[in-house]
């Protein structure tokens, strides 16, 4: 579906950041703001 490539893009493009907010979430920092899916 057009909606589920869209969301792969959009993980592809944060993926550092999405690793580096999931690292912060798991030793229970707050995690940085990502730009949602627009």
């Amino acid at each position: 579906s057009k909606q589920l490539k869209m969301v792969q893009a959009w993980i592809e493009i944060h993926k550092d950041e999405l690793l580096a907010d999931w690292e912060l979430a798991v030793s229970g920092e707050e995690p940085f703001r990502i730009a949602p899916l627009q």
